[in-house]
This record gives structure tokens, sequence and C-alpha cells, in this order.
């Protein structure tokens, strides 16, 4: 019987094949194993560390809400008020009483009619009667000024043709002030009268005070010469 023949390509392919079953063989898996556990530690370290970073890192996201710019954006808006503030004192210089309208319009002024006997206006004085008479129109704001004024201002006993008198005719006063309180007139005068007689007094009172009441449209009337009243003035006449 033959033996078989091992020709030189048989041997070198079960040498290749020897080869091949080393490089492939078991010991393969053993690195595997090994790398396998000696990965495994550094991944689960590195897991741990970077969770705790990671829960640190949360703390200090947690402590940027407590910054407080938005206080201090709140601030300025508190500013602004107290800026406007002084705006509002402006509306507060507008009360100031306003000044009369102008008007224009006839004067009332009162003269006598001697021994009328209260006839043609009221009783005064001796048997008097005081008359009202008008003016032209006038133009004013103050109607007591302007009526007292023009009282004072007629240097003419006789009023026209009217038989009327004016016995302030000779006196020389000026009106200097007056003051509605109420239903009373006050106006204020300077200078001295000049009468004709005892009955004179009560009719240069009465043409004063009832000149003033109709220009102030009051019932009662107080008059002062040079800082005393009236009736204390014309006593010692």
């Amino acid at each position: 019987m033959t033996r078989p023949r091992l020709t030189a390509f048989s041997v070198l392919g079960l040498c290749a094949l020897f080869s091949l079953s080393g490089c492939f063989g078991p010991p393969a898996p053993a690195p595997t194993s090994s790398s396998a556990a000696t990965t495994t530690p550094p991944t689960t370290s590195p897991t741990s560390s970077s969770v705790a970073p990671t829960t640190t890192a949360s703390p200090t996201a947690t402590a940027s809400p407590s910054v407080t710019p938005t206080p201090t954006a709140t601030a300025p808006p508190s500013a602004v008020p107290p800026s406007s503030a002084p705006v509002s004192p402006p509306a507060t210089q507008e009360p100031t009483s306003p000044g009369l309208p102008e008007q224009v319009a006839p004067l009332t002024i009162y003269y006598v009619a001697v021994s009328d006997a209260g006839v043609s206006g009221p009783l005064i004085g001796c048997g008097d009667s005081l008359v009202a008479t008008t003016t032209a129109p006038v133009r004013f704001t103050d109607q007591v000024g302007p009526s007292i004024g023009t009282l004072l201002a007629n240097k003419s006993r006789d009023v026209g043709l009217s038989g009327l008198v004016n016995v302030l005719y000779q006196s020389n006063l000026t009106y200097i002030g007056g003051e509605l309180d109420g239903s009373t007139i006050t106006i204020y005068l300077t200078g001295q009268f000049m009468l004709g007689g005892v009955c004179d007094i009560p009719r240069a009172k009465a043409q004063l005070e009832y000149t003033a009441m109709a220009a102030a449209g009051a019932t009662r009337a107080q008059v002062f010469v040079n800082g005393r009243p009236i009736d204390e003035v014309l006593s010692l006449k």
C-alpha cells in the first residue's frame, strides 16, 4: 500500500491554516475581556465625575436668578414721579383772583333838593331831599372810585338848571380807596371839608354815602376822612 505524498502546496496550506488559527483562535477573546475590564472602570469614574460637575452647575444656575438688576430697573421709574411733582405746582400759581370786568355805563351821583321835604327822594338834613342823577356812559372796572371821583370833581354849586345843589363844591377831598364787606361799602378820603353852614353837614354826608352805595350796590356806607369817621370830622364844623 502506498503512502500519500505530501506535496509542497499541501504543506504550505497547512502552515497557512495554523497561522490563521493562531490569529483568530481562542487567544483573541482574552484581550477583549481585559480591555473591557480596563475600559469599564474609566467609563464609570468619568461618568460619576461628570455628574458631580452637573449637580454643582445647577446651583450656579439657581444663583443667577438672585441677581438684582430687576429692582435696579424699577428704581428709575420711582425717580420719574418726583421730577413730575414740580410740574404740578405751576396749576398751584394759577389761583390768582381775576380783576373786575371792564364796563361802560352811566354813573349815579346824588345831589340835594333844598327844602323839598323828601318829595323827590330820601329826606335828609334840614327838610331836604336827596336826588339821584346820572352821567354820560363811562368806562370803568370798579364803579365806586369813578362815582365818588366825579362827585368830588364837580366844583359848581348848582347842578345845571335842575335846581339841585352840590354842597361839596368848595371842599378839597380826594378818593383813595374803598372796600365792600357784605352789604356795607367803606370809602376812604383825604383832604378837608369846606361847607356853608350847619345844614350842609348832613347834606355832605348824605351825598357821599348814597353815591357810594349806588356804585357798590350796597345798603349801608361808611366814610373815613384822613383815617377818621366822617361824623367825627364833621362834628368839628
